[in-house]
């Protein structure tokens, strides 16, 4: 059931998640699945209600940096000067984890994956109930990831506790990974921080190969983010030839869309981050179409144009 994001609503959401139970609630990527980071009972039920693989590490979310210390055991200084630069904001970091964090979160690592996000109802439902929220994306594993409140509750409504309205989620991608597990920094899912702000603070930084199939991190399975219908990438959708219930997700042309029996725009303007905000909202819409597939058109790989690329790759039919 969807709640409004009223302070009464979101402490008893806290209370929910002290109490063990799960709360979908918005960030400003996705909306992400709640459970205590604490308690290896609530972060199983993640695991439940998402139909995810134990192998799958989750992210744990924090509202404040005295946290980081807290769950995290830091002993490299650039994990701070990018937490002070970046944080609240879509940026997740892998590091050593401390003791506290159960092994279920980091699914065996040694590492945890971290993140403060930058949304007001998430930071205050994180300090009114353990401080630190094992969040996933808030969708069934391997499904489209959820940016509006109806898209949890379509998908998740009978296995959860509660959702908490937040609108529509502002940057419409999930978070940037960045492994500061090791000496050379390495990107492991591009997101919504683009690798040239990353760069701006350590300097040159390498990107993992998308194919991977030995997840160290969240998102990095090579079939993920995907829609029920088959999702096809094209570089043109205007010189496919169009079977009859063929639907199209064109980045910025409309023209390119006719012929196909449903259409979606990313950005009119070819605005990458445009493009972000609206992806699984717009894959969303289509795949609840009469439709029996998709034709997906290839994007610039600029910004996070990569990180919008990265998720049709890996919702399409390889």
């Amino acid at each position: 059931m969807i709640y409004s994001s009223s302070d009464e609503n979101i402490k008893k959401a806290a209370e929910v998640i002290l109490q063990g139970g799960l709360v979908a609630f918005p960030t400003e990527t996705v909306y992400g699945l709640g459970g205590n980071a604490l308690d290896s009972q609530a972060v199983a039920r993640i695991f439940e209600a998402k139909k995810r693989p134990s192998f799958d590490p989750l992210i744990t979310h924090i509202a404040d940096l005295e946290k980081l210390d807290e769950l995290a055991d830091i002993k490299d200084q650039r994990i701070y000067d990018l937490a002070e630069k970046f944080w609240p904001g879509a940026l997740t970091l892998i590091v050593p984890k401390r003791d506290i964090i159960p092994s279920l979160v980091t699914s065996g690592l040694e590492t945890m994956a971290i993140r403060m996000p930058d949304h007001p109802i998430a930071l205050e439902l994180i300090r009114l109930s353990s401080g630190a929220v094992a969040a996933p994306s808030a969708n069934s594993f391997g499904y489209l990831s959820p940016t509006e409140a109806k898209h949890v509750e379509e998908d998740l409504g009978s296995r959860i506790d509660m959702v908490l309205e937040g609108g529509s989620c502002r940057v419409g991608v999930e978070s940037t990974v960045l492994d500061l597990s090791r000496e050379a920094p390495i990107i492991l899912r591009p997101g919504g921080l683009t690798r040239k702000e990353i760069e701006a603070v350590l300097g040159p930084v390498d990107v993992f190969n998308r194919t991977t199939t030995s997840p160290t991190a969240p998102g990095q399975l090579e079939m993920h983010y995907s829609p029920r219908k088959i999702l096809h990438i094209v570089d043109d959708p205007a010189l496919v030839r169009v079977r009859q219930n063929a639907g199209a997700l064109i980045y910025s042309d409309a023209v390119k869309g006719n012929g196909y029996a449903a259409v979606e725009v990313l950005s009119p303007s070819a605005d990458p981050v445009e493009a972000a905000a609206r992806l699984f909202s717009a894959l969303h819409s289509l795949d609840q179409q009469d439709i029996d597939c998709i034709y997906a058109e290839r994007i610039p790989e600029e910004g996070i144009g990569r990180a919008v690329m990265d998720r049709i790759y890996k919702a399409s039919e390889k």
